[in-house]
């Protein structure tokens, strides 16, 4: 019922079969995630802040929408291809066209919630446009679905990043050609996210052979819908859990506050993509292993370490030299920097909470306890909008990080107390091992400043190396582990079996 306490008792097989795969899709984004960021505090220094506010409200209303749009058909396909390999012949086909309608039927929607908060005129078309945009990116997510049920990461993680790349390349073009303005950086991001839902849909045909579809009839459709509703209400909550706050600021303080939330917030959705390319690698994992708790266990021990390691010395960088990260907002006074910054090292605080407890979400969802994380998710959105209508009016952007944090440590804590549903119970140990680490860290990048001076970059160097240690010092990362990940270590060991069993 429960998994090894020690991180060194990990089978290396599990690790070396995730790590080829994991790595390739971080590595991948985290090439061009950075790239997007730095692209976009140009962009919101350039456009100003009221402006990148209001675009910013326009994206998170539509990411709402189009999280609706998808009625949780996503995971649910991933999730039911991964343990039915017959799905996809029998069921795909329905699920093609009817997921389209969805999008269509999303734009229409979106348009109607925006008329109801006061959207009119130019602001309603820049919604249009920016609703467009997200609603075909969540398409080509769906259509990944059968690549990552099937468990081709490697593929996945070009998918993953083809529309950001290109998004990437004819944004710069404009910044570069001195052509930025609202209307076309918006343009670019609609024809990029188009592009990549017509490629994908050529390139699944060529993977997979003639993509065949049936029209949704009533009762195929519905059953798919039923089966799929409790993923729609966990998407719809996260979706306004996290994106709600952008809004609410836009429309009850100023857009000028979305705009430093924007860019505080901006830094937290890079970071955040290194903890949504892990959870799909164990969601589809977490699914095929339902029934065998203690693989369950080992698989939790493993991916607690993948995810919560390295998101330690982001957050300890982020409370340290937080400031760094705004270098390029050369039109911003000093007192909106600092209102930037404080906002950051709030939402860092959100990256431990998801760093240590965003798996056991995807471990609860996949092992069919999904009514239950909905329930509680839906708490949160509900404890979310009260403290935003309540606060935000008076505090702007320091009141919707703050908020962010505290639904967060809710929804975590309500993990925990539902993980022992599964058979599993939560590492605290290795929990424990991991905040000591973030603990040396930290005492010794207060030590540097307070006594070292040195410039930030040299500081920096300085405190990862003790990051470093301080991971093996408390037995997170073992030296006997590494060695057996090294190629060929495996196959000594096969081969010392074989010689003493001769």
């Amino acid at each position: 019922m429960c998994f090894p306490t020690s991180p060194g008792r990990c089978p290396p097989l599990l690790i070396k079969k995730f790590l080829g795969s994991i790595s390739l899709a971080v590595v991948l984004n985290l090439l061009v995630k950075p790239g997007w960021v730095l692209l976009e505090n140009v962009v919101q220094d350039r456009l100003g802040h009221a402006t990148f506010g209001l675009l910013a409200a326009c994206s998170a209303l539509a990411v709402v929408v189009a999280t609706f749009a998808d009625l949780g058909l996503s995971h649910f396909t991933v999730q039911r291809l991964a343990v039915e390999p017959g799905f996809a012949d029998t069921q795909f086909p329905t699920l093609l066209p009817l997921r389209g309608l969805l999008t269509g039927a999303a734009l229409a929607l979106l348009l109607a919630v925006g008329l109801g908060l006061g959207y009119r005129g130019p602001q309603l078309s820049l919604l249009a446009a920016v609703g467009a945009g997200l609603l075909l990116s969540q398409y080509t997510q769906f259509l990944r679905a059968p690549v990552q049920a099937r468990q081709r990461f490697g593929l996945d993680a070009w998918l993953s990043v083809l529309e950001k790349t290109l998004a990437l390349a004819l944004v710069a073009g404009l910044v570069l050609g001195d052509g930025l303005r609202l209307g076309t950086y918006v343009g670019a991001r609609l024809a990029a996210a188009a592009f990549t839902a017509v490629l994908l849909l050529g390139l699944l045909r060529r993977l997979f052979g003639p993509l065949a579809h049936r029209w949704p009839a009533a009762g195929p459709a519905g059953a798919l819908l039923r089966g799929s509703l409790p993923f729609a209400a966990i998407a719809l909550l996260y979706g306004i859990n996290e994106r709600v706050d952008m809004v609410l600021l836009e429309r009850l303080a100023s857009a000028r506050e979305a705009g430093y939330y924007a860019a505080a917030y901006r830094w937290l959705d890079a970071v955040m993509m290194y903890v949504w390319t892990i959870l799909p690698l164990f969601f589809a994992r977490f699914a095929q292993a339902a029934a065998r708790p203690r693989e369950l266990g080992q698989l939790l021990l493993l991916g607690q370490r993948v995810l919560a390691l390295p998101l330690l010395l982001v957050v300890a960088f982020i409370w340290f030299r937080g400031e760094v990260l705004f270098w390029q907002f050369g039109h911003s006074t000093p007192p909106e920097l600092a209102r930037m910054t404080w906002c950051l090292r709030i939402l860092a605080l959100n990256v431990l909470v998801h760093g240590f407890f965003a798996l056991y979400a995807a471990l609860l969802n996949s092992t069919g306890h999904v009514r239950s994380v909905s329930w509680l998710v839906a708490l949160s959105v509900a404890l979310n909008l009260g403290l935003n209508l309540a606060l935000v009016p008076h505090y702007g952007a320091v009141a919707a990080a703050y908020i962010t944090l505290g639904c967060a440590l809710v929804v975590s804590g309500g993990y925990v107390a539902l993980l022992g549903r599964v058979g599993v119970v939560v590492p605290w140990r290795l929990l424990g091992q991991l905040l000591g680490v973030l603990a040396s860290t930290c005492a010794a990048w207060a030590g540097l400043q307070a006594y070292a001076h040195l410039p930030w970059l040299l500081e920096t160097l300085a405190a990862t190396a003790v990051f470093g240690l301080s991971a093996f010092g408390w037995r997170v990362l073992t030296l006997a582990e590494l060695r057996r990940l090294r190629p060929g270590a495996r196959r000594g060991q096969r081969e010392r079996r074989r010689q003493l069993n001769g």
